[in-house]
This record gives structure tokens, sequence and C-alpha cells, in this order.
């Protein structure tokens, strides 16, 4: 009988054992992923420090082990697939072919399940060759356009249709023909949207398309409009006209062909959910507000 009364005492002390040992282990788990929202290097005063603290609320973004953010260090290719892999959840729109990987991106890569998804949902592309250039920054126009066409922004919008801002003018004397347009760029360009560049072929514009909505809305929104690679332009207008853009110091300089910090992956990632009604606008009365590109029409809608 004191045998048996033993072997239940032991029994109870084990089920106490396995229960504070599932507690405190639960405890050090939630402490592991709660995200920290504020970060040493990035000041109440700092000017994405509103976008910066609200995607790091919900760990889209995170710091450094030392507890920096390190706003103004640009973004690499593989870090915005990362950060576009947390941020949406689109559906694939295509599939990586059975065993093609690129060529500079080892199976254990850490980015490897991100960039493979930025692709199938359409965000990303490699590179002529099986390259992804993972180390690569991305610009601004790039990190732009790879949001319009992954999240296919320009769906039902007319006003920004338009991928071009060059209009020509053709002699009423002369017998019109149909011209293939040449578009010329650095390669890097292509870095984001190579398979998306031309969907359809172009035609030439004619008189009566010269005050097209794209092409004035960018002339007139950005000081720097002329910096804005062709094959871009319908793409920043439609981000424009949604207030996804966020321009620090000046809202009217883009730097179009500029890497991108990471604050403003940060602001161009929070505006984007705004759009999509995921996340709450910053308020009003924020320094950070005044950044946020706004058209005429939209500026008298706020």
């Amino acid at each position: 009988m004191s045998q048996l009364a033993q072997l239940a005492k032991a029994g109870v002390s084990l089920l106490t054992l396995n229960l504070t040992v599932f507690a405190v282990g639960a405890l050090d788990t939630y402490a592991q992923s709660s995200p920290a929202t504020t970060f040493s290097d990035v000041q109440p005063n700092y000017w994405a420090q509103p976008f910066i603290q609200g995607l790091a609320a919900k760990n889209i973004v995170t710091g450094y082990p030392d507890g920096t953010f390190r706003p103004e260090q640009p973004v690499d290719r593989d870090e915005f697939a990362a950060i576009i892999r947390k941020a949406f959840d689109q559906a694939p729109i295509r599939q990586i072919q059975s065993g093609a990987v690129y060529k500079d991106i080892p199976a254990n890569y850490w980015a490897t399940r991100p960039i493979e998804e930025a692709y199938q949902q359409g965000f990303m592309s490699g590179y002529p060759g099986g390259y992804f250039r993972p180390n690569q920054p991305v610009s601004k126009v790039e990190a732009i356009v790879a949001l319009n066409k992954g999240l296919n922004l320009t769906t039902n919008t007319s006003a920004v249709t338009v991928p071009t801002a060059i209009q020509r003018v053709v002699p009423q004397n002369t017998t019109r023909k149909a011209v293939k347009r040449r578009i010329f760029m650095p390669l890097g360009f292509t870095t984001l949207m190579q398979p998306l560049l031309i969907p359809k072929a172009q035609a030439v514009p004619t008189v009566e398309q010269a005050s097209r909505p794209a092409s004035f809305l960018i002339t007139n929104t950005y000081a720097d409009a002329n910096k804005i690679p062709q094959y871009a332009v319908g793409d920043v207008a439609t981000a424009t006209q949604k207030n996804l853009v966020v321009n620090y110091p000046n809202p009217k300089v883009l730097n179009p062909n500029k890497p991108a910090t990471r604050g403003e992956i940060t602001a161009l990632i929070y505006q984007t959910l705004v759009a999509q009604g995921k996340i709450e606008p910053i308020a009003i009365n924020l320094p950070a507000n005044q950044y946020i590109v706004r058209t005429t029409s939209t500026a008298r809608r706020k």
C-alpha cells in the first residue's frame, strides 16, 4: 500500500514539473516573439518614426540585435522580398519551374523562400541568365513598380493607365504609320519587372492624347519628373494618386533612382497597407503626415 502511495506521489510531482516547464517555455516564447516597436536610433522626431513604429508593432519590419533599426541603410533585394512576404498575402500568379533556382541564391540562403514567393506573386523577377542579385539595393522607383505590379493597383484606375510621358505630334500632311517604340533603359531598371515591362505593344501617342492623366499628374507633382523611367510613369502615377508615396524632406522630389532606405521602404509599405484598409493612417497632426505626397484632387478630400 505504501509503495502505491509513493508511486502516486511521484506521478503528481512529475505532472507539476511538466506544467511548470510548459509555463516557463510559453512565457519565454512570447518574450522572444513580441516585436520591438522602439529603436535607439529612431527618435520620436525622426521623420519616418510613425511608419516604423506601426510596422514594427505588426512584426512586418524588425530591428537589429543591438536595438537599432538603421533607418538610413539602403534596402537590398533580398530584404525587400522578406518585407513584402510579411506585409502582403497575395495569391501566386505564376510558378517557378521545377528544379529552377537562381544561380546566386544557395539552397540554404536565409531569404530563399521570400524571394521565391515574391517572384510567384508577381512582385519581383530575376535578371537574365538566372540571377537574382539579392544584395543589390532597390531603388525607390523599383519598389513602387514592384508593389504596383504585385498588388495590381492599376485595376479599375483608368486615370493612370498610360505608361509614358512622351508625346509626338504627327504632321497633318503625312500618312500615319504604325511605329514600334524603342525603350532604352539601364539593365538595372529591369530588376523588378522584367517579364512585365511592356505587356502590350504601345501605339504612338496622338495630338489629342497630349494631356493624358498619368504624365500630367507626374509632371505637376514632382520637380524631378524627368528622372522617372518611362516604363514606371504609369506605376508612379497610380502610387501617387493612392497616396502611397512618401518623400522626405521635400514631397515634390521623388529621387526615383536613388537606393531606397529602410525608412523610405517602411513608409511606402505602410501607406500601401493604409490604401488597402489593413492599417490605420498615421495621425494627421504628426509631422510625418506632411511628407505623404498628395495630388490636388486627393488633397481636397483630406
